[in-house]
């Protein structure tokens, strides 16, 4: 038990090395020891960076088809429910960047405000300073720990710079305020926990309400670890963070199961086949008429050519 202990202790001074933590970005170096499944492209940061065209991809994937994979693949953890939401018919796709916050506490929001102020120039108060460090097609992903009367720290004022920056919405676990101003932004699709009219409180009497002690660091939300440069996929009133070595298998099974459903409702429509038929294993006969339906309609088909080429050349019929 000394020698666990001891592991553990080095474990977490490791990573709290580099102010990984305390309202500075996590290093480079942690983010990168903490995602090496992820063998692509990354930010200056570290940052896993998912292709663009795999987020335009995402944007049909469903929740129980991403759900699927990750269970397959162990990671039992990814999905949260029970969201309230901005634009509830649109679907939220994109990067995550993560800000994790507590209840306020003087001392500890000082030390904070000094290094952050001083030592790294930052300005304004913490709630911009995520915010300062996002780029398109990110995912603002809050940890604000369900916070409700005087919690909110984004309204329609941060909403605005956040679409502006991302063209994307915010996952926050907490209540937003300014919901009328936030909708007015169009396509700034989000899911929060609630609303309220009150906004966080930081002011010269030393009254404060929330405090950001990580940027960028492994994050809970609700039954969800997020780490940053997951992609969010937010639709039909839930929310999946895939890991980012994921989303390439994600978005592909999910387009062979679109496929194979378009071609599996159209001949039930003709009534070539009887729902037991196309509900089951589908019988060679089936697969056959399958992959020669796919050929015949490729260019007409919502997945990439080249996607289907590549499953054409897999076939065995």
């Amino acid at each position: 038990m000394k020698h666990f202990s001891i592991l553990i202790l080095t474990v977490c001074v490791s990573i709290f090395q580099g102010h990984s933590i305390f309202g500075q970005q996590i290093s480079k170096g942690e983010l990168i020891f903490l995602t090496p499944e992820w063998q692509g492209e990354r930010f200056e940061d570290g940052r896993p960076k998912v292709s663009d065209e795999l987020l335009d991809r995402m944007k049909l994937v469903t929740l129980e088809e991403a759900w699927a994979v990750l269970r397959n693949e162990n990671y039992n953890y990814q999905y949260e429910d029970g969201w309230l939401s901005i634009n509830p018919d649109s679907v939220l796709v994109g990067r995550a960047v993560t800000a994790v916050f507590v209840p306020g506490r003087p001392d500890i929001h000082r030390a904070i405000d000094e290094r952050g102020h001083n030592q790294d120039g930052r300005i304004k108060s913490q709630n911009s300073w995520t915010i300062d460090l996002l780029t398109k097609r990110d995912v603002y992903v809050v940890d604000q720990f369900g916070a409700h009367i005087d919690g909110p720290t984004v309204g329609d004022n941060l909403g605005n710079s956040i679409y502006a920056k991302t063209g994307n919405g915010v996952v926050y676990d907490g209540a937003l305020r300014d919901i009328g101003g936030l909708k007015e932004i169009g396509a700034f699709t989000s899911f929060y926990r609630s609303y309220h009219p009150s906004h966080h409180l930081n002011d010269p009497k030393g009254r404060l309400n929330t405090t950001l002690v990580g940027i960028n660091i492994p994050t809970r939300i609700g039954k969800a670890t997020v780490m940053p440069g997951d992609v969010v996929l937010g639709r039909d009133g839930g929310v999946i963070f895939i890991p980012p070595h994921l989303a390439e298998k994600v978005v592909r099974t999910s387009e062979v199961v679109r496929l194979r459903d378009m071609f599996g409702h159209q001949r039930l429509r003709e009534q070539k086949y009887t729902p037991g038929e196309i509900d089951t294993r589908w019988s060679d006969e089936i697969e056959k008429d399958f992959w020669q339906w796919l050929d015949a309609n490729a260019d007409k088909l919502p997945v990439p050519k080249e996607q289907i080429n590549e499953l054409l050349k897999q076939r065995t019929w």
